[in-house]
């Protein structure tokens, strides 16, 4: 008890280090901005300790709101990363962009998570004060998202850059980059083996050994697509008119279902309608899912958008269809033996970003390898929801010895449960005090 009362200690100094005042930086020097994901992550666990800065946590993001509807992955710091990172981004080159500095494209929907989990520690009074403050945008952006992002109104939304995911170099999105989007400069620097003169260059690589990152020629392709987007001026029918880089992400659909959900249980507590548009486009993703189901390999796969095919990479996403909960019990069944076998999903330390046996698989190789917290705090959510109380229960208890052991890391290795990528991480310190306080 003492040593986990003195990882409590840990992660609470980890949020108040981290803390620039009105958000939380996911940890310092590495990642200098405010993300989408990892603030409403943060809040989740924020609650537990100040309500009012987990509430401030995502009224910021939500301040940077476009004019369209869409909340970006990114609020620029004012500090001096801002003008480096503002000229890379151009926001303002979109007329819906703020006044504000932020990035051009989105991120995982888990507002309307946060906004819930917020309003749980509320009396009744105070949630339907904070449930009515932050419905309006919430509801642009669910809007947002199933309108532009769904151009065919065939219920899945699609991505542009896999940043949108979270999940930088997710199997899935590395294949298609390869097969795809790689331009041929940066077929040239793979073949010539330049990227080591371009390796010392890399702000990561200084201060995380550069095996746990994304390789170069793979990092290059990914700012390589970033600024495709910004000459389109992230205008969505200008990007998919000349794109072939455009995934139907299972871990992204998975996600958005659960926010749907969310929002709809917002809207009815506080006795707002949803627009029936949007109903019908919240059942079409929810069935839609069901596209995504591969009966040959018994689990779920992220969609090429221009194609319709799958692409058959296993990774983390294919157990977020159990965080979406629309899934059958049958189908869930079948997910969890994946998560049971050592060999795929159930190393000694789960829950690996790919399975073990995957080709992609590195012990710490950012998202192809390694345990992520958020994943696994994901995981164990659906899990309790679909009523495999059991399997949530140990893997909840093995999250929490691991963190425990190692530190506030962001990520872990698998296999030994040693830590990796930056210290003194936002997220999961964030993340460990809700699985001890939940």
């Amino acid at each position: 008890m003492e040593s986990l009362n003195d990882s409590l200690t840990e992660a609470e100094r980890v949020l108040h280090d981290n803390d620039r005042g009105d958000h939380t930086i996911p940890a310092a020097g590495l990642y200098p901005h405010q993300w989408l994901w990892d603030s409403c992550f943060i809040a989740i666990g924020l609650r537990h300790l100040n309500i009012d800065r987990a509430q401030q946590e995502i009224l910021r993001m939500l301040g940077a709101q476009w004019s369209n509807g869409m909340v970006p992955h990114m609020i620029l710091s004012d500090k001096h990363h801002n003008a480096r990172d503002a000229k890379l981004w151009r926001s303002w080159t979109n007329p819906a962009a703020p006044d504000i500095a932020t990035s051009g494209i989105t991120q995982p929907p888990l507002l309307a998570e946060a906004i819930v989990r917020i309003g749980k520690k509320l009396s009744l009074p105070e949630r339907r004060h904070w449930y009515k403050s932050t419905f309006p945008a919430l509801l642009r952006y669910h809007e947002w998202l199933h309108r532009e992002r769904d151009p065919h109104q065939e219920g899945l939304v699609l991505q542009v850059h896999p940043w949108e995911t979270g999940l930088d170099n997710t199997p899935p999105w590395m294949r298609e980059l390869h097969e795809h989007q790689m331009p041929l400069w940066i077929q040239a620097v793979e073949k010539l083996r330049l990227d080591a003169i371009i390796k010392p260059f890399r702000r990561d690589t200084k201060r995380i050994p550069a095996e746990q990152r994304l390789d170069t020629v793979e990092a290059l392709a990914l700012y390589s697509t970033q600024r495709r987007l910004r000459r389109k001026y992230y205008d969505i029918d200008k990007i998919l008119s000349h794109s072939l880089f455009a995934i139907e992400d299972l871990s992204y659909n998975c996600i958005l279902i659960r926010a749907d959900e969310l929002l709809c249980s917002i809207a009815k507590s506080i006795r707002q309608d949803i627009p029936t548009e949007l109903q019908v486009q919240i059942e079409n993703t929810r069935t839609a899912l069901e596209k995504l189901w591969d009966p040959y390999s018994n689990q779920y796969y992220s969609r090429n958008f221009m194609t319709h095919k799958l692409i058959k990479e296993p990774s983390i996403a294919t157990l977020l269809p159990l965080y979406a909960g629309s899934i059958s019990k049958e189908r869930a069944s079948l997910l969890i033996k994946q998560l049971e076998n050592e060999r795929g999903y159930g190393p000694p330390y789960p829950v690996p970003s790919v399975p073990v046996d995957s080709p992609w698989f590195k012990e710490l190789g950012y998202w192809q390898g390694p345990t992520w917290i958020n994943t696994n705090w994901l995981i164990i959510d659906g899990l309790q929801r679909m009523g495999f109380k059991d399997h949530a229960a140990a893997l909840k208890e093995s999250t929490i010895e691991m963190v425990s052991n190692a530190g506030m890391y962001e990520y872990f290795d698998p296999l030994n449960g040693q830590p990796g990528g930056a210290e003194n991480f936002s997220w999961t310190a964030s993340l460990f005090i809700d699985l001890i306080k939940s």
